[in-house]
C-alpha cells in the first residue's frame, strides 16, 4: 500500500472513493469525536485542527462612537453678567412704557387695599376721601411751579396773612431728601419771598427742626413723610392751619419706582394720613394735590 492509499484508509474511506469535501470532513470528524470512547483521542483532536475550516477575516468595521456634549461650567462672570442683563431688559421695558399721570382714584385704591387686610368694610368706607378735598392733577405737562400756581393761584395773599409758628400753609412730600432738594429748587418762580424748610433726615436733627419751627413762620415745608411724622409726633409741626397738600406722585428715581411703589415710602404716607390729615380732608379744610 502506498502512502497516499494508506492516509486515505486511515481517514475511513476506501481506495477507490473520492476525497470528501470539507463540510464533509468536517461533519465526519465531529461524529467520530462524540462516538469515541476516549481511546485515540489526541489523533481526533489532530484531525479536527487540520480538517477545521479557516475563518475568512474580514475588514473590522469601525462602530459608531457616542459622543457626549459637555456643557462648559457657568462662571461668576457670567451669571452676573446675565443678572445685569435681565435687570436691563426690565428696565428697557418700563422705560418704554408710557408714563400715566397719578389720579385720585390711584390715590384712593392704594388706600383701600393698604388696608383692606387690616380694617372692616364699614371702616373702609369711613377711609374714602370726598371728591372735593383734590385738586387737579398733574397731567404731566406742568413744572413744579405752573402747577402749584395753577392750584393755589392766591398763594400771595394767603402766605402774607399767615403768621403762626409750628405750622406751614403747605406742604410737599416725596421719597427722599434728594428729591426734596430738587423740589426747593425747581419752584423758586412761585415761592416769592415764602419761608422754605428742609423737613427730611439727612444732616438734620429732629430737635433742630423743631427750634427752627418754633422761631418763626413757615410757608412751604418740603420733605419726606417719615420725618413729617416725627415731627408731628413730637409736637413741633400742627397740621391744623395746614391747606394743602401735594404728593410728587409721578416723578421715578433710576429704579423707575415712584414715591407710592416703595413700601416703607408708602406705609409713612398712610400713617402720616391717619395723624390728622384725613379729617382735615373731610372738613374740606385740607385740599390734596398729585404733581
Amino acid at each position: 500500500m502506498t502512502e497516499a492509499q494508506g492516509r486515505r484508509a486511515h481517514d475511513g474511506f476506501s481506495n477507490g472513493e473520492p476525497l470528501p469535501c470539507l463540510e464533509d470532513r468536517v461533519m465526519v470528524s465531529s461524529f467520530v469525536l462524540e462516538a469515541s470512547d476516549g481511546e485515540g483521542g489526541g489523533d481526533v483532536e489532530m484531525m479536527q485542527q487540520e480538517t477545521a475550516p479557516v475563518p475568512v477575516l474580514s475588514k473590522k468595521t469601525k462602530q459608531p462612537t457616542e459622543c457626549f456634549l459637555v456643557q462648559p461650567k457657568e462662571t461668576k462672570e457670567d451669571a452676573t453678567k446675565t443678572r445685569k442683563r435681565r435687570k436691563k431688559k426690565i428696565t428697557d421695558i418700563l422705560a418704554k412704557s408710557e408714563p400715566k399721570p397719578g389720579t385720585p382714584e390711584d390715590l384712593q385704591k392704594l388706600m383701600k387695599d393698604y388696608y383692606s387686610s387690616s380694617r372692616s368694610v364699614i371702616e373702609l368706607e369711613e377711609l374714602k376721601l370726598p371728591d372735593s378735598c383734590f385738586l387737579k392733577a398733574n397731567d404731566l405737562t406742568h413744572s413744579l411751579s405752573s402747577y402749584l400756581k395753577e392750584i393755589c393761584p392766591k398763594w400771595v395773599k394767603l402766605r402774607k396773612n399767615h403768621t403762626e409758628k409750628k405750622s406751614v400753609l403747605m406742604l410737599i412730600i416725596c421719597s427722599s431728601a434728594i428729591r426734596a432738594l430738587e423740589l426747593i429748587r425747581s419752584m423758586t418762580a412761585f415761592r416769592g419771598d415764602s419761608k422754605v424748610m428742609k423737613l427730611f433726615a439727612k444732616h438734620i436733627k429732629v430737635q433742630e427742626q423743631v427750634k427752627l419751627l418754633e422761631k418763626r413762620a413757615v410757608h412751604l415745608g418740603v420733605g419726606t413723610p417719615g420725618r413729617i411724622k416725627e415731627l408731628v409726633k413730637q409736637g413741633g409741626l400742627n397740621l391744623n392751619p395746614l391747606k394743602f397738600l401735594v404728593f410728587d406722585w409721578n416723578w421715578r428715581d433710576q429704579k423707575l419706582r415712584r414715591m407710592m411703589d416703595i413700601p416703607e415710602i408708602k406705609k409713612e404716607v398712610f400713617e402720616l394720613l391717619e395723624m390728622g390729615v384725613l379729617s382735615l380732608c373731610k372738613s374740606e379744610s385740607l385740599k390734596l394735590g398729585l404733581f
